[in-house]
């Protein structure tokens, strides 16, 4: 059986952390946006709704703000809307994915359900950054792909 592995990736770029630190920082931006505000809305209105529904759509908007907030950035790089759009939703797509779901996880397991304090948002904010960066970095380093 043939591997398709690489067996000399290099994890020690420092060029590459940095500019996979700055993506992720992007998709953690974006993706806080809808999934704070979310959580707010439900938190500030006391909407009786099924804790699940809430995390999903949690997770829901803050893809759309995210690619939203990626295709306008891109779209400042001079990509055309459409090549934008593509960009942003296909590559980061697993990198917010994962984010959301992990700090989602974080603020239930700190809080208890979905509840937005001062103390857990910095908490959710490092581990949505630390979940995808290593994905990210790889994704860079070993397909020389970025949004940013």
């Amino acid at each position: 059986m043939v591997s398709s592995v690489k067996t000399n990736f290099n994890w020690s770029c420092k060029r590459t952390w940095k500019k996979s630190a700055k993506n992720t920082i992007w998709c953690v931006i974006g993706c806080s946006i809808g999934d704070f505000g979310t959580i707010l809305f439900f938190q500030l209105t006391q909407t009786t709704f099924p804790l699940t529904g809430i995390m999903i759509l949690a997770i829901i908007n803050g893809l759309i703000t995210s690619i939203v907030l990626e295709t306008f950035i891109l779209m400042r790089q001079n990509f055309s809307f459409i090549g934008a759009i593509k960009t942003a939703s296909g590559m980061s797509l697993i990198s917010m994915l994962s984010m959301e779901v992990m700090m989602n996880l974080t603020d239930y397991l700190f809080t208890g359900g979905a509840i937005l304090t001062w103390w857990v948002i910095p908490i959710m904010l490092i581990v949505g950054f630390l979940t995808p960066w290593p994905y990210n970095y790889w994704r860079l380093k070993n397909f020389g792909l970025n949004c940013h």
